[in-house]
């Protein structure tokens, strides 16, 4: 998997893009573009990789992925699976900041806009309580034409703009404007992981890899990531887990063991370190959760 800069097409006629995906496999590898994207799961669970933030997503998510944060959504194995597999159903809207002119975000009612749009950059997960109301007004677009389009996205804009919290944020701090050139080693790297996260990885495999010295990996890391490469790998194979323990199919050695943890102790107690609850706490809680909505 080779993380890749995408070139979103436009038309001349239109100032954003909107398209319907039925396939689980557009663009199923790591890229970033210019555009700010808001994607909505209308049907559709696997796991997600926004910059250094690894999780489960699952039908009715909305996200705001900001310009050139690197993202990658791993759809479940029933997706690939026709004509009997589930049916992916996915809503992606790209625009730039300025697709409703250069000074439109200046102007003093747009603020909460500005801000929003500024923070994407870290990735937005849209709160669950509008997750319905912004996709029925992505569909809307889908099946509009003409300025009606401008309106909807831009009521879209408002809903999110004053909904937004800073524990929506997806990122507390990621350098995406050097974090995934083409090609660059940093990007053999962060792809290198999420390919081979439950195998066994040393950091003298990674630098080779890459074509550093041992002694400048771990800086060369952090600097481009935010974070350790072990705190990177540990927050992916979590986020593998917590997939997992959601989907309920695996008993918790099977996903210890699927998600590259070497022993039973070391798994759960990196598990509460990244999500705060045991691997058995936090299924039952994401289930009564769910159940309650």
């Amino acid at each position: 998997m080779r993380a890749q800069l995408l070139k979103i097409p436009t038309q001349h006629v239109n100032s954003f893009s909107i398209r319907r995906d039925l396939l689980p496999d557009i663009n199923n590898n790591l890229h970033y573009h210019r555009e700010i994207e808001l994607i909505y799961f209308k049907s559709g669970s696997g796991t997600q990789f926004i910059g250094n933030s690894v999780q489960h997503f699952e039908s009715g998510n909305v996200v705001l992925i900001g310009s050139r944060l690197p993202h990658y959504w791993k759809f479940e194995e029933a997706y690939f699976s026709p004509p009997d597999g589930k049916q992916t159903d996915v809503i992606v809207i790209h625009f730039c900041e300025d697709f409703l002119g250069e000074n439109f975000l200046n102007l003093p009612e747009n603020r909460m806009i500005r801000k929003l749009l500024q923070e994407s950059k870290k990735g937005i997960q849209v709160p669950d309580h509008i997750n319905w109301q912004i996709g029925t007004l992505m569909e809307q677009i889908f099946l509009s034409v003409g300025a009606k389009r401008l309106l909807l996205l831009l009521e879209i804009l408002c809903i999110l703009g004053n909904n937004h919290k800073p524990g929506n944020l997806l990122n507390d701090d990621f350098l995406c404007h050097t974090a995934i050139k083409d090609n660059s080693p940093i990007s053999n790297i962060y792809n290198f992981i999420l390919s081979n996260f439950n195998k066994k990885i040393e950091i003298e495999q990674l630098a080779d890899f890459a074509n550093i010295s041992v002694p400048s990996f771990s800086r060369y890391f952090k600097t481009h990531i935010g974070m350790t490469y072990k705190q990177f790998l540990l927050d992916v194979r979590v986020g593998q887990a917590c997939k997992l323990l959601i989907e309920g199919r695996m008993n918790v050695k099977q996903i210890r063991y699927e998600c590259g943890f070497q022993n039973v102790v070391s798994f759960h107690k990196q598990f509460k370190e990244v999500t705060g609850k045991s691997p058995l706490e936090y299924q039952k809680y994401h289930l009564q959760h769910r159940t309650e909505i």
